[in-house]
């Protein structure tokens, strides 16, 4: 009785697993590993089961849980524009694969409830929509096209958004034939009817300055003007700090330091000082208290935290806070009193860091100092050096005592694992009329990685130093990579003659970095840098500290950019109110409750945010190119498909050389990742060096195709 009993709890387990799809007790049997001769009590727990209404059966002879039994599976909808989607479903590494006519007319993010349908489709489980939970597109950016005289369409800039909008021409706003205008969803429509909306706003022609950008961040929903009550509460913050501010913070006016940062930036949010206390390293790291202005629950607060990160367009930055706070008194300028958190580090000539003290403090930078001209006296030396002193004194011998510090501290995230992809982001120079005039790779130097260097420090000692005193917190997480993509990784670079080693699937980030070493000044370093950045799960910000995969450290956070990001703002509010004695019971509730929803919100932004930015780059990479189409670049392959290869040029820009525009029969080897022809035995493969001719630009699309050059 007791064995059979067991038996019914193990079928229900088993059955409110989110994997779980309804089977027969055939299929039971074999998962359950049933041997033939227990068939017969299988079959009489399961008929108790049903009696007791705790399972069902269905017409075909499957068993399940009642439907109100079920725990639904929730994620968010992420559309192709070829009309089936994905469901991403927090904590599951795989998405679950969507058909169009399973989908319930989701829109792109739509957060979704969703049932497994048993299915497969290639490496994914497929799954069916059966409840939209939340809509993410409220409005959407298009051009309007009339249809005669009494109803037009949007047609979605968004090729993911596949459903024209129907618009009465008494719902237009007189919007003219051509025009990109922002519709607001009225009805989503149905399988078989056209999604109904209004015309909100009208953004102007395509060919007109700036309204390819705009048309982006509306379509993204980013938001552009602050509430009036935000803007009020920002000019009434003071643009000096008084004396009375002072009270009770460590004064650093007197110590050396420098802000280090690129040309245009504004909004300056850390400073760096190192002086030395016999062999050790006395490192500061200055951080902005944008806390003492930003009240929580404040208008300013409620803003930032719907904003989660300021976004940087190639030709403007939408701020997490005004321009009064994020560019004036929070901003860390040349020779300003400002208010400051600073973690001060004592690091040993082995680059351990060996104590700290974070604390509330007023610095006075000496000079603002530029990534350029730092990097040029990092590498200067003799007559270099000596005019370069004559300008900035004694912070030149300061910069040469950084930048060995820096060394070292890398050397040590080296030795645990860390992983540091070498991958060049695209600078894009725009004229007076916001057209492209040149795209390039803007690489690191010695100067950003020595910030990069001192902020990650400073990041992993306050998120070590707070999860030791069990306080709630929000920390910067990074899972490790799925088992299956690391084995799909390791079987593409053995074709490059690389190596990867796994146990079980499971990979040590130092692998990761040998790895990453041994393509280093490498023709395929590109490429596999980014399908290695591809194969690894997305950072995001939690309450709990899981550790940071890709750093190879235990504890992390941001604490260094609360100017623009919303989770250093909070963390500032938690570590000050630590500072004054004020966490108690009740306060540490407060924070336990809130900060669920401001990680999930940042995680949230921070990923638009990226997208808007992509696409942005996208558009004017594709627009540059337009200007260059019958131009002959030598590019690398950076990835085969059946139709055909995307070719990568040095200036970073992607395009399609279509399998048809090459000559013969090509067959698509998935295995070797190459195309073949069938007859000559010509191959394609990732990482080969090829010849292409600029061959037809799409501005709707947003693509770039290539044919092969004729020398090539």
């Amino acid at each position: 009785m007791e064995r059979k009993e067991q038996q019914k709890k193990l079928i229900q387990k088993l059955m409110r697993e989110p994997s779980f799809v309804p089977m027969k007790e055939k299929e039971l049997a074999v998962l359950l590993q049933v041997k033939k001769e227990d068939r017969d009590a299988l079959k009489e727990a399961l008929n108790e089961l049903l009696g007791e209404g705790k399972i069902q059966l269905s017409k075909r002879g499957r068993y399940s849980l009642p439907e109100e039994q079920i725990t639904p599976i929730t994620g968010i909808y992420r559309a192709s524009s070829r009309g089936y989607g994905f469901a991403e479903v927090e904590g599951e590494p795989e998405d679950y694969y969507i058909r169009e006519e399973n989908s319930l007319n989701a829109f792109h993010g739509d957060r979704v409830e969703l049932r497994l349908t048993g299915s497969v489709s290639g490496p994914k489980k497929e799954a069916v929509v059966v409840k939209i939970l939340e809509r993410a597109q409220t409005t959407i950016v298009g051009t309007f096209e009339k249809a005669g005289n009494r109803y037009g369409f949007v047609i979605p800039d968004n090729p993911k958004i596949f459903r024209d909008i129907f618009i009465p021409l008494e719902r237009s706003l007189n919007a003219a034939d051509g025009q990109k205008v922002v519709c607001e969803i009225l009805e989503y429509g149905s399988e078989r009817r056209s999604p109904d909306g209004r015309i909100i706003e009208l953004l102007g022609y395509l060919h007109e300055p700036g309204v390819d950008i705009l048309s982006v961040i509306k379509s993204f929903a980013l938001p552009v003007d602050f509430p009036d009550k935000a803007v009020k509460q920002a000019e009434k913050v003071p643009q000096t700090v008084s004396e009375g501010e002072l009270s009770g913070r460590v004064d650093f006016r007197d110590t050396l330091m420098v802000t280090i940062d690129g040309e245009d930036a504004k909004d300056l949010d850390d400073a760096v000082s190192l002086r030395m206390e016999g062999e050790n390293y006395i490192l500061g790291v200055h951080i902005a208290d944008v806390s003492h202005y930003v009240k929580e629950g404040s208008a300013l607060d409620k803003e930032a935290l719907k904003r989660g990160t300021s976004v940087y367009l190639v030709d403007r930055v939408l701020p997490m806070l005004p321009t009064p706070l994020s560019n004036g008194i929070c901003s860390l300028n040349e020779a300003q009193d400002r208010l400051t958190l600073s973690c001060v580090m004592t690091i040993d000539p082995k680059g351990n860091i060996i104590d700290h003290e974070i604390v509330e403090s007023v610095i006075r930078t000496n000079r603002r100092m530029t990534y350029q001209t730092v990097n040029e006296i990092l590498k200067s030396a003799g007559d270099g050096d000596e005019a370069f002193t004559r300008e900035y004194g004694p912070i030149v011998p300061m910069l040469h005592r950084m930048d060995e510090l820096a060394q070292l501290l890398r050397a040590g995230r080296r030795r645990r694992g860390s992983i540091d992809f070498e991958l060049p982001e695209t600078k894009i120079e725009l004229n007076e009329s916001g057209r492209p005039v040149a795209v390039r790779p803007y690489e690191r130097n010695s100067a950003t990685k020595l910030i990069e260097d001192f902020m990650l420090a400073a990041n992993e000692t306050v998120a070590e130093h707070y999860f030791w005193l069990k306080l709630p917190f929000v920390y910067r997480v990074h899972g490790e990579p799925d088992p299956d993509k690391m084995r799909a990784l390791q079987t593409f670079i053995r074709h490059f003659g690389y190596g990867l080693h796994l146990r079980g699937g499971e990979v040590h980030p130092g692998e990761l970095q040998k790895l990453l070493a041994g393509i280093a000044d490498t023709d395929e370093e590109g490429l596999i840098s980014r399908l290695t950045l591809r194969s690894m799960q997305k950072a995001k910000y939690a309450p709990e500290c899981s550790g940071h995969f890709g750093l190879a450290c235990r504890y992390y956070c941001h604490f260094t950019s609360p100017i623009r990001r919303y989770p250093d703002l909070q963390i500032h509010r938690i570590i000050k109110e630590d500072l004054h004695g004020r966490l108690n019971e009740e306060r540490q509730a407060h924070y336990a409750g809130l900060l669920p929803e401001v990680c999930y919100t940042s995680s949230s932004r921070e990923r638009t945010a990226d997208e808007a930015e992509r696409e942005i780059e996208k558009m004017k990479k594709a627009e540059y190119m337009l200007t260059r189409i019958g131009r002959v670049y030598e590019g690398v392959i950076s990835s085969v498909t059946a139709w055909g290869l995307y070719v990568e040029l040095p200036n970073t820009v992607e395009g399609l050389l279509h399998v048809s525009r090459l000559n013969g029969f090509y067959l698509y080897d998935a295995a070797r990742y190459e195309l073949r022809e069938e007859r000559t035995g010509r191959r394609f493969q990732l990482g080969e060096r090829i010849k292409v001719l600029v061959s037809h630009v799409d501005m709707m699309t947003r693509t770039v195709e290539f044919s092969p050059a004729e020398n090539g």
